[in-house]
């Protein structure tokens, strides 16, 4: 059961941001199991979402100052514990490890229920509008909450 209280993008608890999403056939292959790289989707929509509940416009961001800000995944690390199937209901959690200097560090699940499909660690490069890496503004940084078990 979906709880009620979730917006379009989520919502913040203790445990991290929350995106629930559904499986529809277009996420699946021949098999009807869930095609790897839509997974990306998935975790990109989490993220995305995660920013957004955190009052962070990413589309605002490229404009906010003279330099421009643009957040890229420098690097991504997935396993794949289970595989989702057509119809099944998502949750996507996202968690801040590190947030500071030129990156950001996030961990990812996607469940099942309870039962864990995919982990992910997403390692995020902060660039300017030109394409060279820049400091995460303080004030930025601070919006984005540690996760209690990150270190």
């Amino acid at each position: 059961m979906v709880d009620e209280s979730f917006s379009i993008s989520g919502k913040l608890t203790d445990e991290g941001h929350k995106l629930v999403q559904r499986v529809y056939y277009e996420d699946t292959d021949f098999s009807g199991l869930v095609y790897h790289a839509r997974y990306l989707h998935f975790l990109e929509r989490g993220r995305t979402d995660y920013l957004r509940c955190l009052g962070v416009e990413q589309r605002e961001l490229i404009t906010a100052d003279e330099e421009g800000l643009v957040f890229v995944v420098h690097r991504m690390e997935i396993d794949f514990k289970s595989p989702a199937r057509m119809d099944d209901i998502l949750t996507i959690v996202t968690r801040t490890e590190k947030a500071g200097g030129a990156k950001m560090i996030l961990s990812q699940e996607i469940r099942r229920g309870e039962t864990p499909l995919i982990a992910a660690k997403v390692i995020i490069a902060v660039i300017n509008a030109k394409g060279r890496p820049r400091r995460l503004p303080e004030g930025l940084a601070k919006q984005m909450p540690i996760a209690a078990d990150a270190g």
